[in-house]
């Protein structure tokens, strides 16, 4: 079960380890085995080596056999840790970038408005996948370690002045250690916002594509590029070389150790307290104290990589830093669609970024939530909204570019939180309907509506997986896509490409309407889904849309008014006010301001 906290699902990664906890014991189990034949490897060459000077050729070549067997059962176990790895890491890795996903949408539009895209896809794709690979790294190295340390253990027992030598030695490189490792942990952090926004970039760049070129951006992104790459380039550089000066001065000591090694060893040869074969063993095997302190620092930067990729991941589950949808118990098995705003009060509020970076103290945490995020700039755009749609009926909202009529459409299909006030659908507000009453009573086609890498067919299955044969070509009838698809070598079974880009900008707004007529909802919203559509395609939609009069209730946003001149009633927007309220006629013989901006649309 996943624990809750702050009413919010609150899970970790010990949840996912958890569920394949047989996988992860026996590829431990099996690296220890392969860890144990090193170590019992390494001694008994130093025993051989013993052997040798003492002139014991026959149990040296006993010792020899028998290395021969553990380098056997080494390799085979090395070889079992990988099928293992393979089986339960893609497993693992394949639950997390589900999950992830699934959390991401619940979370509200306004969550996705004010964070980059590089900040999502990073956290369901690529931290997942660092968090796996560097827990198969960590039990590896902590193998590693285990071994060295039995050597260093070993050459202990063989001189007490060697023990202590070592000793000062590990605690002197811990300290090193210790403070490379806090260093590293902001740098991190850092590191990660700057390739966030790279990211997110270069998505943009890639489905933009088209408009860079027809543009000429494609020297300005350059620059934007450029000038994103030499950040995370500056802040990479600025964290190797922290890295490398650290990494540096323990290697110097550690260098430092193996000539005192050596000097103490010759003295101690000298003096007759250390035999030639001990400190061969001892000599050949210093080496083990570097890789121990090397395996305890890569330790530390594994876990630092590992709480960073974790912390980023699961912060999708953390409702203060991303919001998520909220919807109430109210199920209605039919929707009339009657839509009220009942005193609606809405505001864009933007915030100034406060630095939230988990490298702070513990002090310094607190003032920060304590601060939570402070507001740069408020933009009121509703004060006590108030209308009625009656149900099946057909209402349009017109007004300059700002008047407010897409937030209206966006705050109706509960994209958006109002700050005041309430919505209601047959009577009940939106806030206490369930999530399936809500999204199964409205469709909503965008004026930039998003086409999945999937053939025509499929795409419109996400719609009604049902829907007949019958019932799809119907809706390709009413959107005036049928022609088109006809065209198509493989008819409506044609892949159309990632985000539609092997349609053009009207063929992509049909298939979504299409899609949205296929839902058949009680309530459909087009938001300004006939703009580029050319006046033979607008007439057909505009047929279609009137075959729904009646049928459902249909809300349009339109800026061309030459499109809505047939609904029931149409509300005149003008700086987040319903100024006048009336039919195409009444309004054009009325409002001087509608029918201004009817001319100017029809000037050519």
């Amino acid at each position: 079960m996943l624990k809750k906290k702050n009413k919010q699902n609150k899970i970790s990664l010990k949840h996912y380890l958890a569920k394949y906890k047989f996988g992860i014991s026996m590829y431990i189990l099996v690296y220890i085995i392969a860890g144990a034949g090193t170590v019992a490897q390494t001694i008994m060459f130093a025993k051989t080596i013993e052997y040798i000077t003492l002139s014991l050729y026959k149990e040296a070549m006993l010792m020899l056999v028998l290395i021969a067997c553990v380098v056997t059962i080494k390799r085979f176990s090395w070889y079992m840790s990988g099928i293992i790895y393979e089986k339960y890491a893609n497993k693992i890795m394949a639950a997390l970038n589900f999950d992830l996903a699934k959390q991401a949408f619940k979370l509200n539009s306004k969550t996705y408005a004010d964070n980059e895209t590089g900040k999502f896809v990073q956290r369901i794709v690529t931290d997942p996948e660092n968090v796996v690979k560097n827990l198969s790294d960590l039990i590896d190295i902590l193998t590693d370690c285990v071994t060295s340390l039995v050597m260093i253990i070993y050459i202990a027992t063989l001189n007490i002045y060697i023990a202590i030598l070592i000793v000062v030695i590990v605690l002197i490189s811990m300290v090193i250690e210790k403070i490379r490792r806090k260093r590293n942990r902001k740098n991190q952090f850092i590191m990660r916002r700057k390739n966030d926004k790279i990211y997110s970039l270069t998505t943009e760049i890639v489905r933009s594509e088209k408009d860079i070129k027809s543009l000429g951006l494609e020297e300005k992104l350059s620059e934007i590029s450029k000038i994103n790459y030499d950040e995370y380039k500056k802040a990479s550089y600025n964290f190797e070389i922290k890295d490398m000066n650290m990494w540096t001065l323990r290697n110097f000591i550690i260098e430092i150790f193996g000539i005192l090694l050596l000097i103490l060893g010759v003295h101690m040869i000298d003096i007759s307290i250390l035999t030639v074969a001990s400190f061969m063993i001892i000599y050949s095997n210093n080496l083990s104290l570097s890789s121990f302190v090397w395996g305890i620092g890569k330790i530390m930067d594994i876990l630092l990589e590992v709480k960073v990729s974790s912390e980023r991941m699961f912060s999708l589950f953390d409702n203060d830093e991303f919001v998520c949808e909220k919807f109430g118990n109210t199920h209605l098995d039919t929707i009339k669609g009657k839509i009220e705003f009942r005193n609606v009060s809405y505001s864009f509020i933007e915030y100034e970024q406060v630095n939230n970076d988990k490298f702070l103290t513990k002090k310094e945490l607190k003032e920060v939530k304590d601060k939570k995020r402070k507001i740069e700039n408020i933009n009121k755009i509703f004060d006590n909204l108030s209308f009625k749609i009656e149900p099946n009926t057909t209402v349009a909202f017109v007004g300059k570019s700002g008047s407010g009529k897409s937030t209206i459409l966006n705050l109706m299909s509960k994209m958006y939180e109002v700050d005041a006030g309430e919505i209601l659908i047959d009577g009940v507000n939106i806030n206490d309907l369930d999530k399936e009453t809500l999204r199964t009573s409205i469709s909503l086609v965008n004026q930039f509506p998003y086409i999945f890498d999937m053939t025509i067919k499929e795409n419109l299955l996400l719609a009604k997986k049902t829907a007949t044969d019958e019932e799809i070509d119907d809706v390709l009838e009413k959107s005036s896509l049928k022609e088109f698809v006809s065209t198509l070598h493989k008819g409506i079974d044609t892949k159309v490409g990632e985000s539609g880009i092997k349609l053009s900008g009207g063929q992509k707004q049909r298939l979504a309407i299409a899609r949205a007529l296929l839902r058949n909802s009680p309530i459909i919203i087009f938001d300004e889904s006939t703009s580029s559509l050319d006046n033979f395609a607008q007439e057909d939609i505009k047929k279609s849309i009137d075959n729904l009069k009646g049928k459902s209730t249909i809300v349009i946003v339109a800026h061309r008014l030459s499109t809505i001149k047939n609904v029931d009633k149409i509300f005149f927007l003008d700086n987040g006010k319903i100024e006048d309220i009336g039919t195409f006629d009444e309004l054009f013989e009325n409002n001087v301001k509608f029918k201004n901006m009817f001319y100017a649309e029809n000037i050519q």
